[in-house]
């Protein structure tokens, strides 16, 4: 494996409500943002640290980070959302071709402690776009592209993501869990794109610690 020169860690990041091992080194950098889809972002100053924002806007969009195209691997940051019902939609997207053809997880929020059952099993979800949305998913292959999260997040706190991705399958850990969260086998072509901080319809959301871990191809 060999990790890309993209690599975010800021100061006082709170991983679960608690400062993490970046936060003691005391460093803060991010990601140079290459163009942004639908979104308009800033850099916000929190707790002493730089955090990356997308505001809020109809549809979905996202903000392609500069770097080389992302083959396979591990992509891993911090997202936090909101506990707003349908109104927060956060993660990240992968296998950028153009603005409306990618991969993505996410998260919902707003489904971490929701008493109801049906929305608590789609936490986490995944998509390929366009081919392959969520409502398309949902109702060919229900329960499969979309699961719960365990440990159960905090829905206005910071959660850390971390996609272990294949040429054929993503792996999906969020909130610390030692196990998978969600597995699923890649939809569309996996061609090689740029990585990007992702938000769903009416969303913002806050970013931080990106760090893209690419796998280096070996003999065949």
């Amino acid at each position: 494996m060999r990790t890309l020169a993209i690599v975010v860690t800021t100061s006082a990041a709170l991983l679960f409500g608690h400062p993490s091992a970046a936060a003691q080194r005391g460093t803060d950098s991010l990601p140079a943002v290459e163009r942004v889809v639908n979104r308009t972002h800033t850099v916000v100053q929190e707790n002493g640290r730089s955090i990356i924002r997308l505001d809020a806007k109809p549809g979905d969009g996202f903000a392609v980070v500069k770097g080389a195209a992302f083959a396979e691997g591990t992509i891993e940051l911090d997202v936090r959302g909101e506990d707003v019902q349908q109104q927060s939609f956060v993660g990240v997207g992968w296998a950028v071709q153009n603005d409306s053809t990618y991969e993505a997880v996410y998260l919902r929020p707003f489904n971490f402690r929701t008493p109801d059952t049906a929305r608590a099993k789609r936490a986490v979800q995944y998509v390929s776009q366009p081919t392959w949305p969520w409502p398309r998913l949902r109702a060919e292959s229900p329960g499969k592209y979309e699961q719960p999260v365990s440990p159960v997040p905090d829905p206005t706190n910071w959660v850390r993501l971390r996609l272990v991705i294949t040429r054929t399958q993503v792996s999906v850990y969020a909130n610390g869990g030692d196990e998978p969260d969600l597995v699923v086998t890649r939809l569309g072509d996996a061609k090689p794109g740029p990585v990007a901080l992702w938000v769903g319809n009416n969303s913002r959301g806050d970013f931080a610690n990106l760090t893209i871990t690419q796998a280096t191809s070996g003999p065949r």
